[in-house]
């Protein structure tokens, strides 16, 4: 299967977990040039080499392949040697200028109903939703809040086979902590008058990092600050929903990543007098 070389925007990184083959990997997503959407997985992001780890909002050059095991055409293998940074992750200055004239070319959907239909007809796998509002933030225990000892000898399994990393690296690969809650978002999409309401995981790294900021910084009363910030002050903007595909399950969808850019004023034209 021929690589080749290529531009993109990282727009996602999805919370890590273990996986057997991969030892710990990320779902990273972003778009090319052209606006087509792309997904890089699987991804040991936080083992990368610092001078190779990008970040959400910048531009790399790297190089991919088709991913030869997942048919979702999004889909490719990156080659994490060969990834080379085209400048600064793009600022949030004057109302997120530069993101908004990236992502302009992006399809949106107004409906994730749209947006399966796009998957049952042409197989699309990744894509962004902007609902019309969002109704709540759901926040559940999961079923086992600390990883399995399975899970854990995943997490270590490069040091056993000597692959990837040296002996230097076992605390990286121990210090992934998981997630003791799911997030959901219950969201509402209104399509020629009619509305529909969705309720999805959010997997987003961010949302899982905010998470322990709270926690870290509040203690007990983390929820108050998170649920500001993940239920009040991000539907306040114009929040988009990248949404993708599980591998293992093609038509069940997560929320990969949350882009918000500031909601811009509308000027309405001034009104001259009746009688001018």
């Amino acid at each position: 299967m021929a690589s080749f070389e290529t531009d993109i925007l990282i727009l996602c990184k999805t919370y890590p977990s273990p996986s057997g083959k991969h030892v710990e990997t990320s779902c990273v997503a972003g778009m090319r040039p052209d606006g087509s959407l792309i997904r890089l997985f699987p991804v040991p992001f936080r083992l990368i080499d610092g001078s190779q780890q990008f970040k959400k909002w910048q531009w790399i050059r790297a190089r991919i392949e088709r991913a030869p095991a997942d048919r979702r055409p999004e889909s490719h293998k990156l080659f994490v040697d060969t990834v080379t940074f085209l400048g600064d992750p793009l600022p949030t200055t004057k109302k997120w200028e530069k993101r908004r004239a990236a992502t302009d070319k992006l399809k949106i959907f107004d409906d994730f109903g749209q947006l399966e239909q796009s998957r049952i007809s042409n197989g699309t796998t990744l894509g962004l939703v902007q609902p019309q509002s969002v109704k709540s933030l759901e926040i559940t225990p999961v079923a086992n809040p600390d990883w399995s000892d399975d899970e854990k000898a995943k997490l270590l399994q490069s040091q056993r086979q000597g692959r990837l990393f040296d002996d230097a690296d076992t605390k990286a690969l121990t210090t992934l902590k998981k997630l003791p809650l799911d997030f959901h978002y219950r969201y509402v999409c209104s399509v020629g008058g009619v509305t529909r309401e969705y309720r999805h995981k959010i997997a987003d790294w961010e949302a899982g990092a905010l998470y322990w900021n709270c926690f870290y910084r509040h203690g007990r009363r983390w929820e108050g600050p998170f649920r500001t910030r993940m239920e009040a002050e991000l539907p306040a903007a114009d929040l988009m929903l990248l949404m993708g595909t599980i591998h293992r399950f093609p038509d069940q969808w997560l929320v990969v990543s949350l882009i918000y850019p500031p909601k811009l004023q509308t000027e309405l034209p001034l009104q001259g007098s009746l009688f001018d």
